[in-house]
């Protein structure tokens, strides 16, 4: 019996696709106590929202300095020793907190941070792509957007569960240490990382696979010859901006307005991530039968509708609007990547790297903080507007792409 051309996987991938999927819980969980680690050293060292941003500028300038040399090597050695080699630096970063504990300065820590952004990236430069391949193309973005579901499953897990422990105390000198969460992360990634030295994964073959590897750069050259791959990395790293600089702004502003205590707020996010989570779940069921491009276009409308409200400053519909942006959002970043990779073949490890440049656009949230430490909480917010709007743009295009070739 053949597997179904709208199947999430087929048969024989459903191992390699359950063992890449349980790979975006981790990164969810990761990138989502920078989140709650903001707010968290903001109280115990006494520093600004500018400074705190750091912490996101540190981690995310790790995914631009080692996008394409992790690219490189996947192209050279295989979508497993990529996410092993990821595995471990990410390990060896989490584990770091201990000495950086001991030295007592915040930039220690901001090195620690960067050997675990490095390693985040070897993680989803290989397994973004891989995940498109492992089953029918016709619902590639579909199957990612049901592994990065389990993403968000992470991240609400991080801001519950490290938000609990770091804000239990009534004062920040009665908080929960930093060490011990990551060094339990740790820990639990270096014997993810054993698992994956020894497991075997199916490689994924294109026919001029030998030739794309001897052309070394050649390769991204010619990337830069595809518009719409063009449009799509500005589109996505427009996402990164407004997304990551949202949930790190998060807690921040909703302290900030007076609206409840740092923990209350762990809690308020970590509901939000719900809201996200269940919206990519139900986004990869509705694009089994929806076309993705249509999908992006609707939930676009969606975010720049809730940022507008946002920015309104109406005491209970900004709050209302910033919660529902997590419904609209969710689907973005799996659908703009692989709508971004279509068609590109033998292009995509390579494009895949370039792609995964763009969560530097985390580093948005230190501009969100210097306009929040100089003016007021609500204005910052005309930062993530922006970004909405500019995948709004290529949502539009690819719609209107779309319908010229039908009439075609």
């Amino acid at each position: 019996m053949k597997d179904n051309k709208n199947s999430l996987t087929s048969r024989q991938y459903v191992v390699p696709f359950v063992l890449i999927t349980s790979l975006f819980f981790m990164w969810g969980f990761a990138r989502a106590i920078l989140d709650v680690l903001n707010k968290h050293f903001q109280n115990v060292l006494d520093i600004t929202i500018t400074q705190s941003a750091l912490i996101q500028v540190t981690t995310y300038l790790g995914y631009f300095i080692m996008a394409i040399p992790s690219g490189m090597f996947i192209n050279r050695f295989g979508y497993r020793r990529g996410v092993v080699a990821g595995l471990l630096l990410f390990g060896l970063g989490s584990l770091l907190f201990v000495p950086c504990s001991a030295m007592g300065t915040f930039y220690a820590f901001l090195a620690a941070l960067f050997v675990i952004g490095c390693g985040l990236t070897f993680l989803e430069t290989a397994a973004n792509p891989y995940v498109t391949e492992l089953g029918p193309k016709a619902t590639a973005t579909s199957r990612l957007n049901f592994s990065q579901s389990f993403n968000g499953l992470g991240c609400m897990f991080a801001t519950f569960g490290v938000g609990q422990f770091l804000f239990s105390g009534s004062t920040p000198d009665d908080s929960g240490n930093v060490v011990v969460p990551y060094v339990i992360m740790g820990v639990f990634v270096l014997l993810i990382a054993v698992v994956f030295a020894f497991v075997k994964l199916p490689e994924i073959r294109h026919a001029d696979d030998d030739a794309a590897r001897s052309s070394g750069d050649g390769n991204l050259r010619r990337l830069w010859r595809q518009p719409l791959f063009v449009f799509g990395l500005a589109a996505l790293l427009a996402y990164e901006v407004a997304e990551i600089s949202i949930n790190s702004y998060f807690i921040n502003f909703v302290t900030g307005q007076h609206w409840m205590t740092d923990s209350a707020a762990a809690n308020v996010i970590t509901a939000a991530l719900f809201i996200f989570m269940i919206g990519r779940f139900v986004g990869s069921f509705i694009m089994r039968r929806v076309a993705a491009e249509k999908m992006l276009l609707v939930c676009a409308v969606g975010t720049v509708a809730c940022m507008l409200l946002v920015l309104a400053d109406i005491e209970g519909v900004s709050l209302c609007a910033l919660i529902a942006n997590y419904l609209f959002e969710a689907i973005m970043f799996p659908t703009i990547f692989s709508l971004t990779l279509r068609g590109l073949g033998t292009l995509t490890k390579s494009a895949s790297s370039v792609l995964m440049m763009t969560p530097v656009g985390g580093c948005g949230f230190l501009l969100m903080g210097m306009i929040a430490d100089n003016s007021n909480f609500i204005m910052p917010f005309v930062i993530p507007l922006v970004g909405f709007a500019i995948v709004l743009l290529f949502a539009a295009k690819l719609v209107r792409d779309g319908r010229a070739a039908h009439k075609a």
